[in-house]
């Protein structure tokens, strides 16, 4: 869900000025799932733009306290999302850890890094929110080992239904500064894209496990 859609548009203008978010319809990505798509997106790249970070962890922040007020732990989804949630956690002055896919194979076996104890109230930053499958095992993790789990926040969700079933299953609240709906209508108004590439990207929203060219 996103909160404010002035955050939304201004995240989509954001992420397509740099190239974080690529599309191509006449050429498609292939996924690691195997899916076949018109969009990629990699967020992490906003990191190498400072007023653009200082942007997305400001706003980031401001919905933590906004819906969440102060938690005990700000937690970010490995890999994508360390950068950027620590330094939503630097600005609201708080604890940051850091959730692995699986444990380490080797030393301490962790799969949660830094500081957690029973408890304590955490707030999940993510960069992308595909399907949520990642997403929500980093959470279980974080519930495994006795944190009180407030929400999500992510940067960009591409809106999938079965995310929300996934996330709704779960019993999770997911908010994000920016998605799919948003990101094609400031590509469109931008001349980002055609009115023919319009077409394709809304028609691969609708089922991009089976989409094809």
């Amino acid at each position: 869900m996103v909160l404010d859609k002035n955050t939304a548009k201004k995240t989509a203008e954001l992420l397509l000025q740099i190239n974080a978010i690529k599309l191509k319809p006449e050429n498609p990505f292939t996924w690691a799932s195997g899916w076949k798509s018109p969009i990629y997106c990699d967020n992490r790249i906003l990191l190498s733009y400072p007023a653009i970070r200082n942007y997305i962890k400001e706003e980031m922040a401001k919905q933590v306290e906004s819906l969440y007020g102060k938690p005990d732990i700000i937690a970010g989804v490995a890999t994508g999302a360390i950068g950027i949630g620590s330094l939503v956690a630097d600005v609201l002055g708080l604890p940051f850890i850091y959730v692995r896919p699986e444990p380490k194979k080797h030393g301490r076996q962790n799969q949660i890094e830094g500081k957690l104890e029973s408890d304590q109230t955490v707030v999940v930053i993510e960069d992308l929110i595909s399907t949520g499958k990642s997403s929500l095992n980093a959470i279980e993790a974080l519930k495994a080992s006795g944190a009180n789990i407030k929400g999500m926040i992510a940067v960009f969700t591409y809106g999938f239904q079965v995310a929300d079933e996934n996330f709704a299953e779960k019993a999770i609240e997911l908010y994000t500064l920016s998605d799919y709906e948003h990101l094609i209508q400031q590509a469109s108004e931008t001349h980002f894209i055609k009115e023919e590439q319009l077409n394709t990207l809304r028609e691969w929203r609708t089922n991009p496990s089976q989409w094809k060219i």
